[in-house]
């Protein structure tokens, strides 16, 4: 059996105190008393024919109304409890979550009761220091957090000067 496949882009901002990543709660009354636990990048699932990157790309604006023009760098991929494998991209960007505009999705509610309702897809989207973004994401995605942090150091080392040793160069013979 093939599990469905998802990808998304973690977005984050350098800050003074250090870096920050956007997360989003699902919309819709299930996800409406959850926090701890329940945050998320956001994410969809990968159509027949498109690209990881692309579904990234196209639900960051489908989910939050933010348009991206830099090219997403890949992050990794997990599975989720239920089988569901999510590709993870990041892209630094900065952006004001008053700005979020969510497209809307139909659920039955409550379940098996037939009756059908409109949510948003995405409740609300925060930043979240990286320490925070740990207690508030959901598990299984919490490997994105740390795939960001190596990224993020592998950039620093290869910014850095070569060091220079101090002294007398020796003649060559």
């Amino acid at each position: 059996m093939t599990h469905p496949r998802s990808a998304g882009v973690l977005l984050y901002r350098r800050r003074p105190a250090g870096v920050e990543v956007l997360l989003v709660l699902p919309g819709g009354p299930y996800w409406r008393r959850r926090n701890e636990g329940a945050w998320q990048i956001p994410k969809g699932a990968i159509e027949p024919g498109e690209e990881a990157i692309e579904t990234a790309v196209r639900e960051l604006h489908e989910e939050l109304g933010l348009l991206l023009t830099d090219r997403p760098r890949s992050l990794c991929t997990v599975r989720q409890a239920g089988g569901k494998r999510v590709e993870a991209f990041a892209a630094e960007r900065d952006w004001d979550v008053a700005d979020l505009v969510s497209n809307e999705i139909t659920i039955e509610w409550p379940p098996r009761s037939g009756k059908i309702i409109t949510a948003p897809e995405v409740g609300e989207a925060r930043w979240f220091a990286l320490d925070r973004a740990e207690e508030m994401m959901l598990a299984s995605q919490r490997p994105f957090l740390s795939a960001l942090e190596l990224m993020l150091h592998s950039d620093e080392s290869d910014a850095m000067p070569s060091p220079v040793i101090a002294g007398p160069v020796p003649e060559s013979p």
